[in-house]
């Protein structure tokens, strides 16, 4: 009876640690967003993701996680980056990502927030509010209340008899 409970638990363990393609389509987009930052003058690489949320609902996925990056001995603009080695002790920010996709077969982006600095600096109280106040405006992109409406939109007029 333990045997079939532990395999269980362990496969579960096992699909929730493995990122889903959004999660993944997230850290790179993430990566993007730092690298392209005035102030960032090295290569960094994703060294841990926690805290990963992955909700669907009728219009689409929200996905929202944090993502720790490394910095490595590469400069930012060094065309070969597979062979960059992490530097310790060196600046480790935390960057948090809140996606909204749809529900389409390719999912496009509906709405994204993201906030990256030192770990000790997302702590804050006033930009840990803001962080999750933004998260929140994102996982409600795209649902019913958020549609524009525009004059004209549901305006059907019967034509006049000819």
């Amino acid at each position: 009876m333990r045997f079939p409970l532990a395999l269980c638990l362990g496969l579960v363990a096992l699909s929730a640690a493995s990122p889903s393609p959004l999660q993944r389509r997230v850290v790179k987009e993430v990566l993007e967003y730092f690298h392209g930052r005035s102030n960032v003058h090295f290569l960094f690489k994703e060294q841990a993701v926690e805290g990963a949320v992955e909700r669907e609902d009728p219009s689409g996925t929200f996905v929202q996680l944090r993502v720790t990056l490394a910095q490595t001995a590469c400069k930012k603009r060094t065309p070969q980056r597979q062979n960059c080695r992490i530097l310790e002790n060196r600046r480790k920010p935390t960057c948090l990502a809140c996606y909204k996709f749809d529900s389409g077969d390719v999912p496009k982006v509906l709405d994204k927030y993201q906030n990256c600095g030192p770990s000790h600096h997302l702590a804050v109280k006033e930009i840990k509010q803001r962080d999750e106040a933004e998260c929140r405006a994102v996982e409600e992109a795209g649902k019913a209340s958020d549609t524009l409406y525009f004059p004209g939109m549901f305006a059907f007029s019967k034509g006049l008899p000819a």
